[in-house]
């Protein structure tokens, strides 16, 4: 008995130590585990100098255009294409703003190094086309721009111009407006103001009378009407045709809204049909700028279609951008400079 006895209490002994080696185990996996979470799904894990994903952005259309003079209201407004209207003279703070369309469009700043540079500090642009997927381009990632004086600088719902940043050389482009006042809208960088005056006189050679509708806006401009917008259909809509403050393409001094010298369809979708527009469409390249906010790219520009709204970035980047019908998200990649 007594052996009988001995045996089983060492039988318990072991399972015991079996079973307590056994949960030891399993504890260490499971605080493994939690010591090393995934990566986030948005922004990749270190968004540091590269910006992580460019991402495009998102919704619709990008809005920025309300002509600030509060006389066209662009027609894109919720559901039109065209976001940005930007247009007239005064800048009235609802006025076309109160469009859909607003300023909301100047996602794309002005960077020359930014993107193009594909981090590794060269001229040379990085001519990426990547997939749709690669970009997040939302407001819930957000990343200041550490070259926002460059004539590249990628500036859209993800990346934002410093706080109160002004351009250091603005000036008034020798070109026709739909207003006379000297105002701020009026202006562009000297880069950008010279090769638009390039643009409109090669534009009159073929017949074709442009006028500027919406260039400069500062980030309080903004404000105001991204304001407007929002009191007036609400933060989800207002953000496909509206850029918040900050990541207004039209703060770079890089970008401007287009029309004809009469100044119909200024900032609105209707402008698609005109002369004008295809004339951009064909030409604009030539000259240094881009459609910022094609048909189609909503989704990876994250505003609607405004044909009107036009951005400088160079001759190279704009005939690459063009003849791959591509954006400027898909062309600098993930390789957009930021601070740190």
């Amino acid at each position: 008995m007594r052996k009988w006895a001995t045996l089983i209490v060492a039988v318990i002994i072991v399972g015991g130590a079996l079973i307590y080696f056994a949960n030891s185990r399993g504890t260490a996996k499971d605080e493994a585990t939690v010591q090393n979470p995934p990566a986030l799904a948005q922004g990749g894990g270190d968004q540091s100098d590269n910006g992580g994903t460019v991402d495009p952005e998102g919704t619709s259309g990008d809005g920025d255009t309300a002509s600030d003079n509060g006389s066209t209201s662009d027609t894109e407004g919720t559901s039109g294409t065209g976001s940005d209207a930007t247009g007239g003279a005064g800048d009235g703070t609802t006025g076309q703003n109160a469009g859909q369309t607003d300023d909301g469009k100047d996602s794309a700043a002005t960077g020359g190094n930014s993107g193009q540079d594909a981090g590794n500090g060269s001229d040379e642009p990085a001519g990426g086309t990547s997939d749709n997927s690669e970009f997040v381009n939302t407001y819930d990632v957000e990343h200041v721009v550490s070259n926002p004086t460059s004539d590249t600088v990628l500036v859209n719902k993800t990346y934002r111009l410093p706080e109160g940043y002004v351009p250091p050389d603005l000036v008034y482009p020798d070109v026709a407006f739909t207003f006379s006042e000297k105002i701020d809208k009026r202006k562009m960088r000297k880069v950008a103001a010279y090769a638009l005056k390039e643009l409109f006189d090669a534009a009159k050679q073929d017949g074709v009378y442009l006028a500027g509708v919406s260039g400069y806006r500062s980030e309080s401009r903004q404000t105001t009407l991204y304001n407007n917008y929002v009191d007036r259909d609400g933060v989800k809509a207002a953000d496909t045709y509206s850029a918040r403050p900050g990541h207004s393409e039209h703060q770079t001094g890089l970008s401007i809204d287009v029309s004809g010298t009469d100044g119909k369809c200024a900032a609105e979708s209707c402008f698609a049909g005109t002369k004008e527009a295809k004339w951009l469409a064909d030409h604009a390249y030539e000259y240094g700028f881009i459609i910022r906010y094609p048909e189609g790219k909503e989704s990876i520009t994250g505003y609607k279609y405004e044909p009107w709204h036009i951005r400088y970035v160079g001759k190279d980047i704009a005939e690459d951008v063009t003849k791959k019908d591509i954006t400027l998200e898909q062309y600098f990649g993930s390789a957009v400079p930021v601070s740190k």
